[in-house]
């Protein structure tokens, strides 16, 4: 009997022992039975947190701007500094002229442009290498999952030289509800850039305390520095380290108060809330403080300013949260969260990412957490394209994208993405100028990461600048 003339129940019940053949990847491709996702369960909440792992203080390695065209700048052109708004700011004052730019996919590509710039001038934070890349948000939802039960969310995930990149997995129906959001919503998330363009400037104040901003224009309000154009942005990117995984970070930073030190220490957050009105009210926003700690918390931010607003708009109240102290504020509550449970969880989910995305070999194969198998599903495309893909893959074992789903109260599963989701997380630009890709990797980065030891190889852990570290 040939191999092509074995069934597939002969495969799996053949002893391999005896010398029979083992199925191809092509059999594996044609079997009719999907792959087995990895999971990693939800924690008990119930049960003691224990010790945190390590974390260590984050330090900036370099920033950008993007311009008013969305033009990526290495320069502090966009850097705003603390102002002090007005009493009874009104929020809703410039929501027609704001420019909003359109949901698109959030990519990695401004933050590896920056990470690339940073590692030709080998700056001395990356010297032994990071093991993980991703956008602050990425990093604040799957920190926080623990204690998340409403929404749940999909990453893209690769591992290219021993280092994960994440980006947000956003789909076509998703991207078209965060642009068509009802005016309702629309109104409230623009009231939080508007509480921006109160409380910073675009120079220093010349003491220590803010001082409120001179209106720009004739008409415009006391304390208003200028039309909301969310195409603008300074960002900060920043190394740290959660357990053993050194992270490259990359956020927005609102702000800074008084001088910009080149670090992360005079970094301010700007949140607006509403006005608390009753017990319920503050246990809501207690709730809502793990988010703004641990977006605070993984960029080195020290200090929050939130603004309390009244449902029409007007800033009522505002009050500066130290972001060291905030989880003490609601330790032994009933609604209470602790940041050790974060940090545990987060560092489970990188080591078992690593265990999965980062291993070589076997990855053609759904594997359980249990040690299970199960045969890859039907392939895509004609007999030639499969070849050809099979060889790229081969070829580039890193090429392979791996999708991270979160589900409130269960956990999170790992499935390697075939062939047409890949290409859909290649593509999908939209109207923008299409961008070469290896998965969800610009070309130019893939290139420069795995190319043969030229000076730029070798970002991975424990390697500097493409040397041994």
């Amino acid at each position: 009997m040939s191999k092509r003339d074995l069934s597939r129940s002969e495969l799996l019940n053949s002893d391999t022992d005896g010398g029979d053949v083992r199925p191809t990847t092509k059999q594996r491709q044609r079997s009719p039975t999907p792959p087995q996702p990895h999971t990693l369960a939800y924690p008990a909440l119930t049960a003691p947190s224990g010790p945190a792992p390590a974390f260590q203080q984050p330090t900036q390695i370099i920033s950008f701007s993007y311009t008013p065209a969305r033009e990526l700048e290495f320069t502090d052109s966009a850097l705003r500094y603390l102002a002090s708004p007005p009493p009874r700011a009104k929020l809703a004052h410039g929501y027609n002229r704001w420019v909003r730019r359109p949901e698109t996919r959030p990519r990695l590509d401004g933050l590896l442009r920056a990470l690339s710039a940073a590692r030709t001038k080998r700056h001395p934070a990356l010297a032994n290498g990071f093991g993980a890349v991703a956008w602050r948000g990425v990093l604040t939802r799957i920190l926080t999952a623990p204690y998340e039960e409403r929404d749940g969310w999909e990453m893209n995930v690769m591992c290219v030289d021993g280092v994960l990149y994440f980006e947000e997995h956003l789909d076509e129906a998703r991207l078209r509800e965060k642009n068509d959001i009802v005016p309702r919503l629309r109104l409230q998330a623009y009231f939080g850039y508007a509480f921006e363009s109160y409380c910073t400037s675009e120079t220093p104040s010349a003491g220590n305390a803010p001082r409120v901003n001179v209106p720009q224009a004739p008409g415009e309000p006391p304390g208003w520095s200028g039309d909301v154009n969310t195409n603008v942005q300074w960002c900060s990117v920043v190394r740290t380290k959660l357990g053993d995984t050194r992270l490259v970070i990359g956020g927005e930073v609102d702000c800074v108060r008084g001088k910009y030190t080149g670090q992360t220490d005079t970094f301010v957050e700007l949140k607006t809330s509403m006005v608390i009105r009753n017990t319920r009210d503050e246990a809501r926003f207690e709730k809502k403080l793990l988010k703004f700690y641990m977006q605070s918390f993984l960029l080195g931010v020290p200090e929050i300013l939130v603004g309390f607003r009244t449902p029409a708009g007007e800033v009522s109240t505002m009050q500066t949260f130290r972001t060291v102290e905030i989880p003490r504020l609601v330790r032994g509550k009933p609604h209470g969260w602790e940041p050790a449970r974060c940090l545990a969880w987060g560092d489970g989910v990188l080591g078992f990412l690593k265990r999965w995305v980062g291993k070589r070999g076997d990855n053609e194969r759904g594997q359980t957490e249990e040690g299970g198998q199960s045969e890859k599903g039907d392939g895509e495309g004609t007999g030639e394209e499969q070849q050809e893909e099979e060889t790229r893959r081969e070829a580039h074992p890193d090429a392979a994208v791996w999708r991270l789903t979160f589900r409130p109260g269960v956990g999170v599963e790992l499935r390697k993405l075939d062939d047409a989701a890949v290409q859909d997380v290649e593509g999908g630009e939209g109207d923008k100028e299409e961008v070469d890709r290896v998965g969800f990797l610009p070309r130019w980065y893939w290139e420069e990461v795995t190319a043969p030891a030229n000076g730029n190889a070798g970002v991975g852990e424990g390697k500097a600048n493409g040397k041994q570290g």
